[in-house]
């Protein structure tokens, strides 16, 4: 699956292309249809539905227009779950793995470098 995702982001990258609405694209979903985007692969398209599996491990349809490409970088500013608990900090991406899914963010409230994974954060 990290694999995917990094083919995913490269191909996505080099097409320019704003509309990422394939199967095995990597893209940003809003959770619920909530405010947050949350990182996953879509898993399939069915009308303007798309059936996300988050990177977390969860999996949800969603509506066209909760969903965008993926396009996390170095310089990403991003909500983590520090540690793995379970309250979000706010920080930036300093640093992404060959896999694309594994991050190094540091938090802006007392400057703390981590690594951590895509699914453990989340984007406005």
């Amino acid at each position: 699956m990290r694999l995917t995702h990094a083919v995913a982001m490269i191909a996505i990258l080099a097409s320019g292309s704003l509309a990422a609405q394939q199967r095995g694209d990597w893209v940003l979903a809003q959770w619920r249809g909530g405010e947050y985007w949350f990182p996953g692969v879509i898993e399939s398209v069915s009308g303007n539905k798309i059936t996300i599996a988050y990177d977390d491990g969860t999996r949800e349809t969603r509506p066209f227009n909760q969903v965008r490409p993926y396009d996390w970088d170095v310089g990403s500013q991003v909500q983590c779950l520090w540690a793995g608990g379970s309250t979000w900090y706010a920080a930036r991406i300093t640093a992404v793995g060959r896999d694309g899914s594994s991050i190094t963010v540091r938090y802006h409230d007392d400057g703390v470098v981590e690594k951590t994974r895509t699914g453990k954060c989340r984007s406005l």
